[in-house]
């Protein structure tokens, strides 16, 4: 164990506890004892060290697994989360590597889903996945937690505390994600996940973008899990990506924030979210205003959110199709449908000269053809368009299908 613990001879529950003891004196000096850093970014070190290796000599499964033990048994990750912004830069990284170490451990012959030790912190301090995120809050803390984080993020478990974590003021409890979770039960709009919106439109630049990075994760790696949670909380969750992130000030948050609608939208595991969202003459109102703005690549991603495949009789959605979410949706609603009509031929003198330099991207312009041919094949007047009442389903979901009431994330 010399390598661990050095001549000193240390155990593992030794230097955890003395890596707790020296961080809860540097929250009381508050940072004003450079020793106290010193010695705290010593120990971190040895940790990390220990947990991964080094260059010349390789981690020890037997000193790992010992390490890890004592880590979970003293409690350390949530101290160290909680005040990772506290560290000088060295000990941040150190730390984040720290985690995302421990984070990944398994025992020898598991066949657990998630690696054990993650496991056993989703199931006792799923608290801990919530400080990660709140690191956004502090631009030394950001990239560490959002490095440890993105990483975690492989697993659907980690994604669905982030979603339906609830404040204790609103009747939040600590969430067992290994249970069933309540997916029709509507979210406060106050947890954890909404917070993001905030911290990608108006933080710093460094702090937005890697927000955003993991807010992307967030949707498009755990798909059914996310598509669900939509449906179930589609009205906040548009408001806020529409007013927050598609109408942000941001040229970047903007245009990224488009760009991932296309991809969400015309991803065959959120079809039902894809209905909705384009039965809506104000997305469609929304969407067609970016086309205007003076800003090439927003323009051009607009365009993408502009486009529904086309339907096959089954309605699937074919990556082979040209993509048309609004103007070649056959089921357009009564709303998009008038609107549409009544700006038909102020689209037809528009669109052919939209971003017409793009003369070698041969795929964009064969869209916009194609959108330009649906356009103009569109009646010249609403009178025979058919009714609300006519066009939608009678309790109004917009075709989304009743699913069970309830969810699991396996363990």
């Amino acid at each position: 164990m010399a390598f661990l613990f050095g001549r000193r001879q240390r155990s593992a529950s030794d230097l955890i506890k003395s890596t707790k003891d020296l961080l809860q004196k540097l929250i009381k000096e508050d940072g004003q004892v450079p020793k106290t850093e010193e010695d705290l970014a010593r120990t971190l070190s040895l940790t990390k060290t220990t947990l991964q290796g080094s260059p010349d000599i390789d981690a020890q499964p037997e000193q790992v697994a010992q390490l890890v033990s004592a880590i979970l048994a003293e409690s350390l990750l949530p101290s160290l989360v909680t005040n990772i912004h506290r560290l000088p830069f060295e000990a941040r990284k150190d730390t984040q590597t720290i985690i995302s170490n421990v984070f990944r451990f398994r025992n020898p012959g598991s066949t657990s889903n998630e690696p054990d030790a993650l496991k056993d912190v989703l199931r006792s301090q799923p608290d801990i996945v919530v400080s990660l995120c709140n690191g956004y809050e502090r631009r030394e803390s950001a990239g560490a937690c959002g490095g440890i984080l993105k990483e975690a993020l492989k697993w659907d478990a980690v994604a669905a505390v982030i979603l339906y974590d609830e404040p204790e003021t609103t009747g939040g409890q600590k969430i067992d994600i290994y249970n069933d979770v309540d997916i029709t039960k509507k979210s406060s709009g106050t947890g954890v996940f909404w917070k993001f919106f905030d911290w990608i439109d108006k933080s710093s630049f460094e702090v937005s973008a890697d927000a955003f990075d993991c807010f992307r994760l967030i949707l498009t790696k755990h798909k059914g899990l996310v598509s669900q949670y939509i449906n179930t909380n589609f009205e906040a969750f548009f408001g806020k990506y529409n007013d927050v992130l598609v109408k942000s000030d941001s040229y970047v948050t903007k245009r990224q924030s488009i760009k991932l609608l296309g991809e969400v939208l015309l991803d065959r595991q959120f079809y039902e979210v894809m209905t909705r969202y384009v039965d809506s003459g104000d997305n469609l109102k929304l969407v067609m205003w970016q086309l205007k703005d003076e800003r090439r690549m927003v323009q051009y991603e607009a365009f993408h959110v502009f486009k529904v495949s086309l339907h096959q009789q089954n309605h699937d959605i074919s990556g082979s199709n040209l993509y048309q979410i609004f103007a070649a949706n056959p089921n357009k609603s009564y709303e998009v449908q008038k609107f549409l009509i009544m700006n038909k031929q102020r689209l037809l003198k528009f669109l052919p000269k939209f971003l017409e330099d793009r003369t070698e991207d041969d795929q964009f312009n064969d869209e916009k053809a194609w959108l330009v041919k649906a356009i103009g094949n569109l009646p010249d007047s609403t009178s025979g368009i058919q009714s609300p009442t006519a066009a939608r389903p009678a309790n109004g979901s917009a075709g989304v299908s009743q699913q069970s009431t309830t969810a699991q994330v396996r363990s």
